[in-house]
């Protein structure tokens, strides 16, 4: 439950070792947070990358999460449930970028799609269920500008970020008077371990960056955000290209 001042007092952050989740765990420790679930693929990989969040005062588990197994997703939800009380804040913060052969393997696309969509749905409509039995709770759920408009060099990855961000505004209607809110935040290229090697596009940003807009958003309970900001004037524009010019644009 959150405090009377409304900070968050128990999140759980699925993809708990992507930079954008440690980096808004670490945010929501430093605004009052006291205690967080990391979920990870491979919870050993989270060795020592905790210790910060521990100094800072708050009680952290490091659980086991596969988003490729969505039978496992709604005990998983209600395991965290029973582990910690009432949770504020769920955080969907893992994806696959996928290689350059995504676009053009069948199989690679599938795997892809599943993780980034199919997987991401399954876990939050667990989580949905879960807040929504509490009476409270906010989930936010990490899109992209990738997925405003589809472009031809990322289109798998962004048929996959277009699909969550219209399930999650979705839901986010289906759940209005019920306490739970839904937030989407559409980040720009984000310097990450996902990311390293690519040259960065313009208006690229970093995983404090996000992690400070999520916190924003929570206080301000507002439901869609871009990363920087400026993406939202950028994709008004591209939205609204003609297709024989958005296709040749080289980003």
């Amino acid at each position: 439950m959150r405090d009377a001042l409304g900070s968050v007092q128990t999140a759980l952050v699925v993809g708990g070792g992507s930079d954008i989740g440690l980096a808004t765990a670490r945010q929501l420790v430093d605004s009052g947070a006291e205690t967080v679930i990391l979920a990870a693929r491979r919870p050993e990989a989270l060795e020592g990358r905790t210790d910060e969040l521990r100094k800072a005062g708050a009680t952290v588990h490091v659980v086991e999460f596969d988003a490729d197994d969505t039978a496992s997703h709604e005990a998983f939800i209600a395991a965290q449930g029973e582990l910690v009380g009432d949770i504020d804040v769920v955080l969907l913060a893992f994806g696959v970028l996928g290689d350059g052969t995504v676009n053009t393997d069948p199989q690679e696309a599938a795997r892809l799609l599943h993780t980034n969509f199919v997987g991401a749905a399954s876990v939050l409509l667990a989580a949905a269920n879960q807040l929504r039995n509490q009476g409270h709770g906010a989930i936010v759920v990490l899109s992209s500008v990738a997925g405003e408009r589809v472009r031809k060099t990322n289109f798998v990855y962004g048929a996959s970020k277009a699909g969550i961000d219209g399930l999650a505004q979705g839901l986010g209607d289906a759940l209005a008077g019920s306490g739970v809110d839904v937030i989407v935040v559409r980040p720009g290229f984000v310097h990450s371990k996902m990311t390293r090697g690519l040259s960065p596009p313009p208006f690229s940003t970093t995983p404090e960056e996000v992690a400070d807009a999520i916190a924003d958003a929570l206080r301000t309970r507002r439901r869609v955000v871009w990363v920087p900001s400026v993406l939202r004037l950028v994709m008004i524009v591209a939205r609204h290209l003609p297709r024989s010019i958005f296709r040749r644009l080289k980003f």
